[in-house]
């Protein structure tokens, strides 16, 4: 081979790893909490089990979805959840439930317990809409379901609007989260006084 485009191959080569050398930096990762100042109503010693929620694709990610209007869903660049939407609201649902302190046991299906019931939900909405002033939408639907029966006790839909300061990681993240927490109160006094 000729020194020439042998020279040119290699420093073509050289470059290609250069260019991943100077990648953008990796994204902004953000969590969800749980409230912690909350309260249960009914039996205090139910036992519930809280299965993972399902969502479709767009939200069933650990990218944070922007909806700016249209049926559009994009996403927010530079940032991202801890783990997926689902995984990550099953965790907090847990813990909420966890906070009331007056329920029996409360865990996951691989836990090893036998629970007085199932609480099954899914994520509808889990966005900022961005069309107007930019607002997080959390939206759940859940079921109790009777380990008894196998038949749905009672069935509900729960939502919250919070505006965002902006569409950035932190604020975005931050109304988000406040959202969750709204819903997940309300799922813990509608689900304890179910059971």
């Amino acid at each position: 081979m000729p020194v020439l485009p042998a020279l040119t191959l290699t420093g073509v080569l050289l470059l290609g790893g250069c260019s991943t050398l100077i990648s953008s930096p990796p994204p902004t990762t953000y969590d969800l909490s749980a409230p912690t100042q909350v309260s249960a109503r009914g039996n205090g010693r139910a036992q519930i089990m809280i299965a993972e929620p399902t969502a479709l694709q767009a939200i069933n990610s650990d990218r944070i979805v922007v909806r700016p209007g249209s049926g559009e869903v994009t996403y927010l660049p530079g940032a991202q959840w801890a783990d997926r939407v689902p995984v990550l609201v099953q965790a907090r649902l847990i813990q909420t439930f966890e906070n009331a302190h007056r329920i029996g046991m409360v865990g996951r299906p691989d836990d090893k317990f036998t629970p007085d019931a199932l609480l099954v939900t899914e994520i509808r909405d889990f966005q900022i809409e961005a069309s107007g002033s930019p607002t997080a939408v959390v939206t759940i639907a859940a079921r109790v379901v009777s380990q008894q029966t196998g038949r749905i006790s009672a069935a509900n839909l729960f939502t919250a609007r919070v505006p965002a300061s902006g569409i950035g990681g932190a604020p975005a993240t931050s109304a988000l989260d406040q959202a969750l927490k709204k819903v997940l109160v309300d799922i813990l006094a509608w689900t304890t006084s179910k059971v």
